[in-house]
């Protein structure tokens, strides 16, 4: 007869009583710090709309208009394609300044974050504002047409934004440069610690 063995019981290896987990805690949005810099940013882009808006009056194509014999001014030839330039003209230096800016605005690193961001881009609509608003008064006083005026005479009529669309490429712009340096650093508080 053969005899055989009772079955070793193997226990478990008992749990450890304290299990570890390291978590790294995520960084907040810090709104009460950024405030005050975030006003002075918000008031203090407008200002870049002053040389824009005079850049623009000199680089935007007038129209050359002939007198009719009622006295309204009637578009020579393709002039009339001016005003798109004009706009567009508006919108490749918005674009280009809203990239200047969300860069710009990157490189403060202690105050990166959402609300530098949100006060770059107000801050870059009231720049678009400011540019247009002195660009049309810039160029009316380049162009300015004269009180006597005779028919079949040709003028230069100043550039015209005919539209409001214009301001929107300053802003988009500087959301883009700015959104793309966020999505680009890969640190979960954009690098603010090593600042």
């Amino acid at each position: 007869m053969e005899d055989k063995a009772a079955p070793v019981r193997i226990d478990p290896a008992p749990e450890p009583a304290y299990v570890y987990y390291f978590v790294r805690a995520r960084p907040r949005v810090v709104v009460k710090r950024d405030l005050v810099p975030a006003i002075a940013v918000l008031f203090s882009i407008p200002m870049l709309g002053l040389p824009a808006g005079w850049l623009w009056a000199r680089l935007a194509p007038a129209q050359n208009k002939i007198i009719l014999e009622n006295g309204k001014p009637f578009p020579v030839g393709l002039e009339s394609y001016h005003r798109l330039d004009a706009l567009m003209v508006f919108v490749m230096l918005g674009l280009g300044l809203g990239l200047v800016t969300g860069i710009g605005m990157w490189l403060l690193r202690q105050r990166r974050g959402p609300v530098i961001m949100l006060a770059a881009v107000l801050g870059s609509l009231g720049a678009a504002w400011v540019a247009q608003t002195t660009g049309l008064g810039s160029a009316a006083g380049i162009y300015a047409i004269p009180a006597d005026l005779k028919v079949n005479q040709v003028v230069a009529e100043a550039p015209s934004l005919e539209t409001w669309w214009g301001l929107l490429a300053w802003p988009l712009a500087t959301a883009l440069a700015y959104g793309c340096c966020a999505a680009w650093n890969g640190l979960d508080d954009l690098g603010r610690r090593l600042g």
